[in-house]
C-alpha cells in the first residue's frame, strides 16, 4: 500500500505481544527519526491500525530528534492516555489482538521530514478507506 516507504533503506520491524515487554521487543533506533506503521494481527488477519512519526525539522535544515528518537516515541510516547509500554498491552487484551507488527523507517536519512512522510501515508490510507487508521484519532 505504501510504495513511498520502499526508498528508506534503514528500516526494520518487530512483533509485540503479551509475552514480552514493549521495551524489550522494540528494535527501533535510539538515534534516528522517521515514521512507524503499526499493524494488528487478529485471528489470521492483518489490519493497519496506526501511523506515527518522530522528529521535527528545524528552520536551519537540521533535524530535532526527540530524546530517544524512534525507540522512545514507540515505547514511551503517550497513546490512549498512557505511555505505549502500558497502553498497547492493554489494547491487546481489550481488542483481542494476537500481536502487533510494528514497522519503522528512518526517513531523515533520505532528507525527508518525518511529519511530511507521515502526512503522505495518512493521505494514502484516507484515499483508500475514507477514514484514518482506527488508532489515529486526528491528523
Amino acid at each position: 500500500m505504501f510504495d513511498e516507504l520502499e526508498k528508506y533503506k534503514n528500516n526494520d520491524h518487530f512483533f509485540f505481544d503479551e509475552r514480552i515487554s514493549l521495551s524489550e521487543a522494540c528494535n527501533a533506533p535510539k538515534d534516528k527519526s522517521g515514521v512507524y506503521v503499526v499493524y494488528e494481527l487478529v485471528r489470521g488477519k492483518v489490519n493497519l491500525v496506526y501511523i506515527g512519526s518522530s522528529g521535527k525539522m528545524m528552520n536551519n535544515g537540521n533535524i530535532k530528534h526527540r530524546v530517544g528518537c524512534l525507540y522512545d516515541r514507540l515505547v514511551n510516547g503517550k497513546q490512549f492516555g498512557k505511555p505505549r509500554r502500558h497502553s498497547w498491552g492493554e489494547k491487546l487484551i481489550e481488542e483481542k489482538i494476537d500481536a502487533l507488527d510494528i514497522y519503522w523507517y528512518d526517513t531523515f536519512a533520505e532528507n525527508d521530514i518525518p511529519a511530511s512522510v507521515e502526512g503522505i501515508l495518512i493521505q494514502t490510507y484516507f484515499n483508500a478507506y475514507g477514514c484514518l487508521p482506527k488508532w489515529n484519532k486526528e491528523f
